[in-house]
Parts: structure tokens; C-alpha cells; sequence
């Protein structure tokens, strides 16, 4: 029985079902102790490998082929995830704090290397593996809503220098390692870098741009050959003598400017993020020696704080430099400080890449894994704590808002009298297909549409194939005119005008964006349908890729009961970001027409000063003061620890209940929990609505 189970674990077939269980399971058991997902992979890597159960080998084909896959797709995100324009805007900024984070945790790293009796090869990798950083806290700004801090966006660029930077130092370090090393050498191999680089970040660009021009809406293709240029970047790193990670970074940064924030790149990071990264973590977990981790946390535990100790203390410094410089306050410098510290994407890959050359020992690889575990899980408590008192430059939450009604004025300019009056009203675009929730649904859309003076646009699509003259197709479209009289119906009830639309499409979410676009819709009011097929996780479900297409914000309801029975409505808010701001204003349009009141709820860690909350209640107040809602807004303030428990137990109070959609993934690649997901799985006794709009989060 024993050698049968031997036998089993062998198979690569049991190996890899192996690898999705974990990758199932583990991450989020770590993640409800309030560990990173990623630390769990290292742990169950340790577990099955052959200190453990023994179940797994980093010596086989198939564990290695996948280690090395993550490996690369964990660079090409991390490119890909950098944000070019905020770069492009602060490039100047961002790269002298991405010289002065990269240089200091390298002079620092050095000295502790040398420190500790490490030639200058070696001590220089060590410096080196300090110098990048992984923006692990990156969703947390990002949820506070002061990613346009500008001290949030030098941060992410300067990203692009200390990733290079880092992966430059490992490449020459490799070749001196290798006995290849001479000023000649060095120099053919900088040129020859050089070039390269150039091919990849402006030929597959050109590629990528062209390619995607002529392809359309070919999603499938389009992942496909963004998938082709990271492994074909990688191929040509080793053939010009540099490790792989460099060239799929290099890809990451020239596909980001192609793909954008599009669904391609949510399927990208989707399946590298589901699939290849945590395997790379696990195969990170099966090459540490257990034994001899413990040995070197105890023998050499001086290593292990010199080395943490100089990442933490030389980050810090820099943020300091960049404060000076630049004029930040304590708030922002100390943000970029947190921001910087986790070492996970470039530390982990080049350490392993150093490891395997020989140039740094078993000890400092496994020094790195602490100095990882210590940053990945600091960084980002430390980002949340500082970035929650960044504040958003007023400037831009007004030029926002000109944007919107410039673009509104350009929209609604047509030569055409008839057509001018149309484009000019309001309108609310209701797609239907379920019957037994339409009802509320186009009795929302009626509501605001009367309430505006405007229209609402029910709106069924029958979807259509090939051949237009399928008997399917002329089924579809007879339930759907069946749909759209119900709709009618629904509509003079509540004294609305309504204009029903068919609309035959191959893609139902591309098809409720195209009619969104073409009636110059205001808004779009659905259903909701929660992601359960294995499809729908992977590829999106109809909701998400809509947010991805449309041109105007979305409401996606699940409402309990008749919008003429909601009077009271809860938003709760954590910053004062544009998008927050819409979301409220919407919630002000439904009090209006249905004479419910409105209460925007503030949760605060229970440490929060007095000074604090009222300096929030008072900005939160000028921008509500503004408003056109003639219904006042009252303001609650809550100190609690736990936001998503007191949302979940406040919503018990009202009808209904709104939340802002936010889409996003992290730099390491794992999805992390947020306070969102829990409400939408833990609220049931009022009506829920996920406001949102294109791209946003």
C-alpha cells in the first residue's frame, strides 16, 4: 500500500491536483488569521515537501515547469500592474525617490553583507535583493481612495527604477559568479540589455498595438498573445545571458501600455493570480529546508536582524529623503515608507536565482523568506494605518467633476432639433431578462426617470449566433417583445415615458453597453447575479464586464422589495473620493423621488481622535452643501475596528443599503479579502444596491 502510494505522488497528474487543493484551500484559512494568503502556500510547501509529508519534489519535471511559470507570470504582473500614465505625470519625482529607495537599502544591504564576511559579490546581491519592492498595499490605497495622492503615485513609479535596477545588479552579479565578468564583458552585455530591452518594451508595444487593432473584440486571441510575449521576452532574456524574471517584467511593462485596464488584462492577472503564482510560492515552500531554517534562525539569527533591520531602516530613510526633497507631510512620507518595504515579487525570484548560482547561501535564502513573511505582512498593516489619513487634493475632485460635465455638454451637442432633445433628457437604461425580478427593477428605473423628466429604456437582448434565422433567434426575440410589454405596462404605471428596445447581439454584456452608448444613457439599472459557474470566474460574469464596456455609472440591485417601499438608505463611506461622491449623489436622486431619507456612515479605528472624525464630518459637510437634493443628509460616525461588522449590523436598521464596486487585484498576484466581499455575502435583510462605473476602483 505504501509503494502504491509512493507511486502515486510521482505521477504528475496526482501533483498537480495536489497543487489546486492547496491553492483551494490554504490561502484563505491564512487569511482569516489575518495572514497573507502567500504565507500559507510557503507553509504548505514546507508541509508537503520533503521535511514533511513528502507528497511533493521541487526536483520534479512538473513542479519545476510550474515554479518556473509562476515565477515568470509573477514578474510579468508585477509590469503590468504598474501604473505608465501616473509615471509618465510624476516621472521626474518618481524616479528620484526610486533612485533614492534603491540606492540606500543597496549601500545598507552591502555593509551587512560585507559585515557578516561576505565577499563584494555576494554582498552586493544582498543589497540588491533590499533595493525593489512589491506593492502589496497597493489594493489598500486603492480602497481608501487616494490613489491620485501624489505621493502614492511617485511611489508606484518609482517601482519601474528599483525593479530594473534590482534585476540589473542579479545579472551582472550571475556573470561574475559565472567567471564571466570583465569591463568588455560588462559593457557588450549593458548593450546588448540595452537593445533588447528596447525590442521588447517598443517592438511588442507596436506588436501589441497592431495586433489588437486588427483583432477587435477577439478577447480569447488577444489573452493568447499576451500570454506568447511573456514567454517569448523570457526566451530572449536567457538567450543574451539574463535570467528570464528580466524579461518578464520588461514584457509586463510593454503589454500594460496594449492592454490597459481592460478585460484582457482582468484575465491575465486572473489566471496567473488563480493558478501560476501560487504555485511558484509553493515550489518556494519545497525548497526550504526546514531543518535547516530553524538552524539558521537560531545560529544565525544576527544575519537575519542585520538583514531586516536594513531593509526597514534604509526604506524609512528614503522616505525621509523624499519628504525633504518634495515638500511631503508625515502622513505621506510615511505612507511611501510602508508602501516600499514588502519584499515579495523580484526579492523572492532573484534570491531563488542567486541561490541556485551559488552566490548567496542557504542562510541568506532563508533570511530572505523571513525578511518576506516580515514585510508582506508589515508593509501592509503599516499602509493601512497611514494611508487612511492621506487626503485627496481637492483640485482633482474638481476637475473630475468639470470632466464629467464637459463631457456630458459634448455628448448632448446635435445639429439635429429632434435628436437634441432626446440626447438632452435623462435616461435610464433597465436591461430585463428574468421576469420575476424585472418588476422592481423597471419600477426603479421609472421612479428616477419621472423624477428627472427623462425616459427609461428597458432594454432585452435576444442572443444571436451565425445564422440570424434560427428558430432559437425567433424565440428569443417573441419572449423578449413579451418582456418589453410588461416593462411598457410597469412604466405608465408610475407615470414614466419609455422607449423599449430589442437589441440581437452575440455578447449580452457587449450588447447592454452598445445600447447604454447609443440611446447616451445616464445610467444603467440591473440585476444581480452573483459569480458561481466556473465560467463566470473565469472569463466574468455579465455584471463585471459591463462595468468593464459601459460608458456611464452602474447600479446592480438586488432589492427585497418595491423601490416604492424603501425610505431609508445607508452609505457608508470611508474617504471622500470622486467615485464616493457619485455614489451618494445617487442615493440623493432615489431619496428625492421616493421622500427617503439618506444617512452616510463613517467608521473609524476606535484610537481615532475627536480632531480627526470632526475635520472628516466638516469636509464630508461642504461637499453635501453643494448638492441639489433638497433631502437632508445625516452623517454617522462610528469608532469600531471591525468596518464590515458594524456596516452589516447598521444595515439591519435600514431598507436599503449602498455600496461603491471596486475591481482590483494585488501586485503579488493574490486576491485579497475586502470589506465589500463580506457584506455582499453577509447582508439579507435589505435591499443591496453595488454602485459603480467604468473601470472603477
Amino acid at each position: 500500500m505504501e509503494q502504491i502510494l509512493q507511486d502515486l505522488t510521482k505521477t504528475p497528474l496526482i501533483a498537480f491536483t495536489i497543487l489546486l487543493l492547496v491553492i483551494l484551500v490554504v490561502p484563505p484559512i491564512f487569511e482569516r488569521l489575518r495572514l497573507p494568503g502567500l504565507v500559507g502556500l510557503l507553509a504548505a510547501g514546507v508541509v508537503l515537501g520533503p521535511d514533511g509529508l513528502g507528497l511533493l519534489s521541487a526536483e520534479a519535471e512538473t513542479m519545476k515547469l510550474l515554479s518556473d511559470i509562476g515565477k515568470i507570470y509573477l514578474m510579468f504582473v508585477a509590469g503590468l500592474e504598474i501604473d505608465l500614465e501616473d509615471f509618465r505625470k510624476n516621472k521626474d519625482r518618481s524616479l528620484g525617490f526610486g533612485i533614492a529607495t534603491f540606492l540606500i537599502p543597496l549601500i545598507f544591504g552591502a555593509m551587512v553583507g560585507r559585515f557578516f564576511g561576505f565577499g563584494w559579490n555576494p554582498a552586493i546581491l544582498i543589497g540588491s535583493l533590499l533595493a525593489s519592492h512589491t506593492l502589496l498595499g497597493f489594493p489598500i490605497v486603492n480602497r481608501l481612495g487616494v490613489t491620485s495622492n501624489q505621493a502614492v503615485t511617485v511611489t508606484i513609479g518609482a517601482t519601474i527604477f528599483t525593479d530594473i535596477a534590482a534585476l540589473l545588479v542579479l545579472a551582472v552579479c550571475v556573470s561574475i559568479s559565472a567567471g564571466e565578468f570583465s569591463a568588455a564583458s560588462l559593457t557588450i552585455q549593458l548593450l546588448t540589455l540595452a537593445a533588447y530591452s528596447a525590442i521588447v518594451l517598443f517592438g511588442f508595444d507596436w506588436a501589441g498595438k497592431e495586433y489588437f487593432r486588427r483583432t477587435g473584440d477577439e478577447e480569447s486571441n488577444q489573452f493568447l498573445f499576451v500570454l506568447l510575449a511573456v514567454f517569448l521576452a523570457s526566451v530572449g532574456a536567457e538567450i543574451i545571458n539574463v535570467d528570464r524574471i528580466v524579461g518578464a517584467f520588461l514584457a509586463g511593462l510593454a503589454v500594460n501600455d496594449v492592454v490597459g485596464h481592460s478585460p484582457v488584462e482582468e484575465k491575465v492577472e486572473f489566471v496567473g493570480s488563480t493558478l501560476f503564482i501560487p504555485f511558484f510560492f509553493v515550489g518556494m515552500g519545497l525548497l526550504i529546508d526546514f531543518s535547516g531554517f530553524v538552524s539558521s534562525l537560531t545560529t544565525a539569527l544576527p544575519l537575519t536582524i542585520g538583514i531586516v533591520g536594513a531593509l526597514i531602516l534604509s526604506k524609512f530613510l528614503a522616505a525621509m529623503v523624499a519628504k525633504i526633497l518634495y515638500g511631503y507631510n508625515w502622513s505621506e512620507a510615511l505612507t511611501m515608507w510602508s508602501l516600499s518595504l514588502p519584499q515579495v515579487a523580484a526579492t523572492l525570484a532573484a534570491a531563488l536565482v542567486g541561490k541556485t548560482e551559488g552566490i548567496i547561501t542557504d542562510a541568506v535564502f532563508n533570511t530572505v523568506i523571513v525578511l518576506m513573511l516580515v514585510t508582506a505582512i508589515l508593509g501592509p498593516v503599516l499602509t493601512a494605518r497611514f494611508g487612511s489619513k492621506l487626503t485627496v487634493p481637492k483640485a482633482s475632485l474638481q476637475e473630475n467633476s468639470q470632466t464629467k460635465e464637459e463631457d456630458s455638454v459634448d455628448e448632448d451637442f446635435n445639429l439635429d432639433t429632434d435628436n437634441f432633445i432626446y440626447n438632452s433628457l435623462f435616461k435610464v437604461v433597465v436591461p430585463i431578462y428574468n421576469p420575476h425580478t424585472e418588476r422592481y427593477l423597471i419600477e426603479m428605473g421609472a421612479l428616477l426617470a419621472h423624477h428627472e423628466q427623462g425616459i427609461v429604456v428597458p432594454l432585452s437582448i435576444p442572443k444571436a449566433h451565425v445564422h440570424m434565422d434560427e428558430p432559437q433567434l425567433k424565440v428569443s426575440i417573441k419572449r423578449s417583445k413579451k418582456l418589453l410589454q410588461q416593462a411598457l405596462q410597469i412604466s405608465q404605471e408610475f407615470q414614466a415615458k419609455a422607449k423599449p428596445v430589442i437589441r440581437i447581439d452575440d455578447d449580452v454584456a457587449r450588447g447592454i453597453s452598445r445600447a447604454a452608448r447609443e440611446q447616451n444613457a445616464n445610467l444603467i439599472v440591473m440585476g444581480w447575479s452573483p459569480t458561481s459557474s466556473l465560467q463566470a470566474r473565469l472569463f466574468g460574469n455579465i455584471i463585471d464586464n459591463v462595468f468593464w464596456a459601459a460608458h456611464c455609472p452602474i447600479a446592480v440591485m438586488r432589492l427585497l422589495d418595491e423601490p416604492i417601499n424603501i425610505h431609508s438608505v445607508l452609505v457608508p463611506v470611508r474617504n471622500i473620493t470622486p467615485e464616493i461622491l457619485r455614489a451618494i449623489q445617487f442615493a440623493q436622486l432615489f431619496a428625492d423621488t421616493n421622500q427617503a431619507s439618506v444617512t452616510l456612515l463613517h467608521v473609524r479605528p476606535r484610537k481615532t481622535s475627536d480632531k480627526e472624525i470632526a475635520l472628516f464630518e466638516s469636509e464630508l459637510s461642504e461637499y453635501l452643501s453643494n448638492s441639489k437634493s433638497q433631502k437632508e443628509v445625516v452623517i454617522r460616525t462610528i469608532r469600531h475596528d471591525d468596518v464590515a461588522k458594524v456596516i452589516i449590523k447598521e444595515s439591519n436598521s435600514y431598507d436599503m443599503i449602498i455600496l461603491r464596486s471596486v475591481h482590483r487585484r494585488t501586485a503579488g498576484g493574490l486576491a485579497v479579502s475586502d470589506v465589500s466581499n463580506k457584506l455582499l455575502s453577509s447582508i439579507n435583510n435589505c435591499s443591496m444596491v453595488l454602485f459603480g462605473e467604468p473601470h472603477s476602483g
